[in-house]
This record gives C-alpha cells, sequence and structure tokens, in this order.
C-alpha cells in the first residue's frame, strides 16, 4: 500500500464536522498529498505495489500452452496489468468520476481475462480489481464490493463447477480484508500526519500574533512615555528650569529605555509576564511627565488569582491611550478584585477613532482569554471610559 495514501477529506456526501476528528468517514474520497509524490518513500510503495502485476504472467502462459487464443489472452493481459499500474501511478490524481471509471474497467478486464485465460486463472486474479477499490474508493463503497466479489466469485465457481473453490475464494477474501484494512490504516495515518501539520501551523500563527501583541504593548506605552519625558526635558532646558530638574527627567528616561529593552528581549523569548504593581508606577511617570493628575490605586492586594497580568495589560494600554490621545488635565483608575477601569475628563477619545485599534483589539483577545470583557467609550458629560472585567 502506498504509504502516501489519502488525505481524506469530505467530499461528495462524506462530511467532516470536527475538523479535530481525525477518524476517516466511511463516505469520503481518499484525496493523496502530490507535495511528497516522488519521494523515496512512497516511490518504494508504488513499485512494490506494480511488481504484483507478475503475478499475471505464469497464467497468460499457462493459458496460451493450452491453446487458448493468443491476440485476446496477451491484450486482455496487458490492459488488466496497464489499468492496475495506472492506480498506482495516475489515479491518485483522478476526479471520483475517473477513479470509479477505472475501478469498473479494472473489473470488466479481470472479469474477461478469467473468462479468456478458462483453467488457467481463478478468481483470486480479481484481486487487483479488489486492491484498486480499496484504494481509490470511499471505504463503504469498497467494502461491499469487496463483499460482492467475493460472494459472486464463489456463486460462480458453484454453478459452474458444482462445488466452490475455497481455496481460491479464500485467497481474494483475504485480499479483500487484508487491502481494505491497509487502506484504513494508510488514511488514517495521513489523516494524523494533516492534522498534525494543521497544529504547527496555527502554533505559528499563535506564536505571531502574542508576538505582535506584546511588542504592541510593550512599545506602544514605553515609547510613548519615552517621548513625553524627553519633551518634558527640552522644555525644562528651553525653558531655564534648574538644570537638575531636566536631568532627573533624563535619567528616568534613560531608565525606560533599558526596562523597555529588557521586556522586549522576554517578549520575544516568550518570558514577559505583566506586574501590575510595576504598571502603576510607570502609569504615574507617564501622566506626571505628561502633565495629567493622576489619581492611581496605592496597591493591588485585592486582585483575585491569575487576573494580576491581563488587568497590567489593561493599565499600560488605558494609560498610554490617555498620554497619546486624550487632552486630558486628570486620569482616574480605580481596581477591584475582578475589574479595573481607567477614566480620563479629555475631549478627544483615549483610543482610536471609530473601532477598536490594534491595543484595544489585543487587550479584547487578553480578556477573552481569562473569560473576560473589556468595554470602551465616551462618558456622559465628557471623557472616556476603558473597563475590563471578569465576571465570577
Amino acid at each position: 500500500m502506498d504509504s502516501g495514501a489519502g488525505t481524506d477529506r469530505a467530499r461528495g456526501s462524506g462530511t467532516r464536522s470536527d475538523p479535530d476528528d481525525v477518524r476517516v468517514g466511511p463516505l469520503e474520497w481518499p484525496e493523496f498529498d502530490e507535495t511528497d509524490y516522488w519521494s523515496w518513500d512512497r516511490l518504494q510503495g508504488r513499485v512494490g505495489a506494480s511488481l504484483f502485476t507478475i503475478w499475471l504472467i505464469p497464467s497468460t502462459v499457462e493459458a496460451l500452452g493450452l491453446g487458448r487464443p493468443t491476440v485476446p489472452v496477451l491484450a486482455l493481459t496487458v490492459g488488466y496489468g496497464a489499468s492496475y499500474l495506472a492506480v498506482w501511478w495516475l489515479a491518485q490524481s483522478w476526479s471520483p468520476r475517473g477513479r470509479i471509471a477505472l475501478v469498473v474497467a479494472l473489473f470488466a478486464l479481470g472479469i474477461g481475462y478469467q473468462v479468456v485465460t478458462g483453467p488457467a486463472s481463478s478468481p483470486a486474479v480479481l484481486g487487483f480489481a479488489v486492491s484498486a477499490t480499496m484504494i481509490l474508493l470511499p471505504l463503504r463503497w469498497a467494502a461491499r464490493i469487496g463483499l460482492a466479489c467475493v460472494g459472486g466469485a464463489a456463486l460462480v465457481s458453484w454453478l459452474l463447477q458444482g462445488q466452490v473453490d475455497w481455496q481460491d475464494i479464500l485467497i481474494l477474501a483475504l485480499i479483500t480484508v487484508t487491502t481494505l484494512a491497509i487502506s484504513r490504516i494508510s488514511r488514517l495515518v495521513t489523516r494524523l500526519h494533516a492534522a498534525q501539520a494543521e497544529v504547527r501551523a496555527l502554533a505559528v500563527a499563535e506564536e505571531r500574533a502574542r508576538l505582535a501583541r506584546d511588542l504592541h504593548d510593550v512599545l506602544g506605552h514605553s515609547l510613548t512615555t519615552i517621548t513625553v519625558k524627553t519633551a518634558l526635558a527640552r522644555r525644562l532646558l528651553e525653558s531655564g528650569a534648574p538644570q537638575e530638574r531636566a536631568m532627573e527627567e533624563i535619567r528616568d528616561t534613560e531608565e525606560l529605555s533599558r526596562r523597555a529593552l529588557a521586556d522586549i528581549r522576554a517578549t520575544v523569548s516568550g518570558q514577559r509576564r505583566g506586574s501590575l504593581a510595576v504598571e502603576l508606577v510607570t502609569a504615574r511617570a507617564a501622566l506626571r511627565a505628561a502633565g495629567i493628575d493622576a489619581d492611581l490605586p496605592r496597591a493591588v492586594d485585592d486582585v483575585a488569582a491569575g487576573l494580576e497580568e491581563p488587568l497590567a495589560y489593561v493599565l499600560r494600554e488605558g494609560v498610554t491611550n490617555v498620554v497619546r490621545h486624550s487632552g486630558a488635565s486628570r486620569c482616574t483608575v480605580r481596581l477591584g478584585a475582578r475589574w479595573l477601569e481607567v477614566v480620563d475628563d479629555g475631549p478627544g477619545s483615549s483610543g482610536p477613532a471609530g473601532a477598536l485599534g490594534n491595543g484595544l483589539s489585543g487587550l479584547a483577545e487578553r480578556m477573552a482569554a481569562v473569560h473576560g470583557t473589556l468595554t470602551a467609550g465616551p462618558v456622559a458629560g465628557g471623557g472616556y471610559r476603558l473597563r475590563a472585567e471578569v465576571p465570577e
């Protein structure tokens, strides 16, 4: 059996309701992976299966020795063998209609071969047609056709000879059962390989999404704070304020740059974890540098276990948006055991206009991961509110 046989997908009347279900549906048409058609393993399988056509030679030679008509015997031998070879080398890429036609042709040629060669061949010669059925057709069809073939061969043997040639019938039955089992296993293995490839692709996509989301959270807040503090230091120097005051902002900016670099390295390696306490300190510094009054919680002890990290990201993104977009003079942060709220009094939106931007969309994904919700919108009377909450 070809080790590369069939990625069985729903086609025709067979359906796959669950993409994680790797069972082989009885009505699914087998599909064959063409990406490794010339791989050594698949080439070995096709060559090995093709060698079984040698089994036709002794029957053909014996039939010719018995005086059977030469041209029909040779024509049917070549046609039957070539059709069987087509199963392995051509038909795996054919449409269902083409596969059915090939199977019908194989049975016609096989029966004709048996009739022309007479006593030189046995019902077991139909094993080539049965094998093709198991390879190319849905399993339910293949099983029923194989059973009908074995039963029909036994009936014909009894009608023609007055008794059943059990040895040849058992050989044909063994070919049917064996090829059906191998076909089922091959399809299942290929389905598992396809599922593994899909899991790997999803894992790569998820890691890319995580990296993009985390880098946005890290760089957005850090660069915003650095920009605000640098601008404050410039204004202090231009206004003739004491140099020490400007140097303090520059030192803070230097520390923020180092912290941002460490955060980026941790994010790339997947080791970064948000800290709500650290984000409160950073938020206070960013708001102060932007000239916004900050009303922030002083402790995070009451936050429920497992929620500190997602709420830390909400705080980071919310304060970043207040600094960048709101034009507010005051920002208030309220914190509960399972919720966090960022409210400002600015005339502008504390987020991208029109819809959730990348940052808020990323927050919504983080909150969904802990079965929470994220809401954002204007406040009656002016201002903007960002609220994250995880129900109990």
